[in-house]
């Protein structure tokens, strides 16, 4: 089964069990590949590796989609295919990428039921425009495709409001969920701010959603 895998491996932390925390999917149990940030205890996994652990814990769950994030996993796209290849998974792919890497997202998209785009509004203009075109890139290829705007407290709405703008200009088929900013201190409220957002931004694009994100230790990224 795993013989003609190609030895490319990757660091990894983990394949754990989880339940999404953002975007149109959030709510679902999936299995999650997640890629290994700087300050994350990372493991070497091969292909091969991955495609067994992948099938033991399919073989002994039950999961709605198989997720794909954690950091830069467009850069691993080898790694990927090699896996999902051997794999021929039977639930539906996941992407969840900051969008920085557009070129990169060809290959794996026949594998790919979501390509979902997450905005932290950490970045300059460039990494926006990014992100817009690894949407655009997406919604070509007949992908289902997201936008992920994670508001911080900082965050200001026109900053939202421009990205929802351009996300349109990019596809009218993108699926936008906003996830506002909520405070530690009282994680029920919502400032009436929000709701005004909401109300702007659906004028502009036809699927835009309020919602908010879960919280670890459930919710999961």
């Amino acid at each position: 089964m795993t013989g003609g895998v190609a030895m490319v491996a990757a660091a990894l932390a983990g394949v754990p069990a989880g339940v999404q925390a953002l975007g149109p999917w959030a709510g679902r149990r999936q299995l999650y590949v997640r890629f290994a940030g700087e300050a994350e205890t990372a493991t070497m996994y091969t292909a091969t590796a991955l495609l067994r652990e992948m099938a033991r814990q399919l073989g002994r769950s039950t999961f709605h989609s198989i997720v794909i994030g954690g950091r830069d996993p467009l850069g691993n796209v080898p790694f990927l295919l090699a896996a999902l290849e051997a794999a021929k998974p039977k639930i539906p792919v996941m992407l969840d990428t900051d969008g920085q890497r557009p070129e990169a997202l060809g290959k794996l998209l026949p594998f790919l039921a979501l390509t979902q785009v997450t905005v932290e509004f950490e970045g300059n203009d460039a990494s926006i425009d990014h992100a817009i075109s690894t949407l655009s890139a997406a919604a070509k290829a007949g992908c289902a495709h997201a936008l992920v705007a994670c508001a911080k407290e900082d965050t200001p709405d026109s900053a939202i409001l421009r990205l929802v703008e351009e996300a349109h200009n990019a596809s009218g088929a993108t699926q936008v969920v906003i996830h506002p900013f909520v405070s530690a201190e009282d994680s029920t409220m919502l400032d009436r701010r929000w709701a005004n957002l909401l109300e702007q931004t659906a004028a502009m694009h036809a699927d835009v959603r309020l919602a908010l994100r879960l919280p670890p230790p459930t919710g999961l990224r």
